[in-house]
């Protein structure tokens, strides 16, 4: 079996207590760091970024069928925007979202971008419905944070040091996904592999989904 799909596949069946998780590691720091705190605040962000399976798969259907660096670089921006207002937004103000009623939003987004791709769907503007589930995601991440009690001393630049972390994770992930599927396209069986990749992603999207759906209703 191919090892991308191989890949999608353990995505899928990820526990979904990772998606917008923050590691046990981490959250002792997080939760005791007073005063500002650049250097583990950004690499923080990075982590969280590259290791989010929910934020890669969304991306993954966001970038599937772009081909120019260009195309790549406006839509990721608009995801980017979204996703930092509702972050900052969420901690700095004290907005709280129940995190599964979130993440399980967050499991149909993935799941509109395959449809979307697949052209099973397409009822909103792209860049639109980009930057509107880049606001969801955001709102995910702050909920996490917020349930850490962050201390309010150097809370501001801490978290603007931390979305800088996002935003550097979200370029390291890209540049692996975007030359990944471009040499994906060179392939003469391109269009089987791009079906079978986007009903995958739909799976995932639409396990993360039931999972979080059924954490919200129990709790």
């Amino acid at each position: 079996m191919p090892f991308w799909i191989i890949t999608l596949l353990a995505i899928a069946f990820a526990s979904p207590s990772e998606a917008h998780g923050v590691a046990a590691q981490d959250q002792g720091f997080l939760a005791n760091a007073s005063g500002i705190h650049l250097g583990p605040f950004i690499y923080l962000g990075a982590k969280h970024m590259v290791t989010g399976y929910d934020h890669l798969l969304y991306l993954v259907g966001v970038i599937f069928f772009l081909g120019k660096l260009r195309d790549v670089a406006t839509f990721v921006s608009l995801f980017a925007l979204g996703h930092s207002i509702t972050l900052l937004a969420g901690v700095l103000s004290g907005i709280h979202v129940n995190p599964y009623f979130i993440d399980a939003i967050i499991g149909l987004s993935v799941c509109y971008k395959a449809l979307e791709n697949l052209r099973i769907i397409g009822f909103l503007n792209p860049k639109v419905a980009v930057f509107g589930f880049g606001l969801v995601h955001g709102f995910g991440l702050s909920s996490k944070l917020q349930d850490l009690a962050l201390s309010p001393d150097g809370l501001i630049v801490n978290m603007l040091a931390f979305n800088v972390g996002v935003e550097i994770g979200q370029v390291i992930a890209l540049t692996v996904l975007f030359w990944a599927l471009s040499s994906l396209r060179n392939r003469p069986d391109f269009p089987s592999i791009s079906t079978t990749a986007n009903v995958l992603l739909f799976a995932a999207g639409l396990v993360l989904f039931g999972m979080q759906a059924v954490g919200y209703f129990i709790t």
